[in-house]
């Protein structure tokens, strides 16, 4: 078990890096920009007004 913990250790950080990497891959690839931008633009859109209700079941 001693030799195994040190092992395991290594293996979780290889394991978060490459997450993070493919992450910040994912984020900043070139074809996300466009979504992004929408996405960040829908807070300061205009409401259409309020949601109907939707009846109780």
């Amino acid at each position: 078990m001693e030799q195994l913990l040190p092992l395991l250790k290594q293996l979780w950080l290889v394991w978060f890096m490459l997450l993070f990497v493919g992450i910040c891959v994912w984020a900043f690839r070139p074809g996300a920009r466009s979504r992004f931008e929408q996405q960040s633009r829908i807070p300061l859109d205009d409401a259409p007004g309020p949601l109907p209700r939707q009846p109780r079941r």
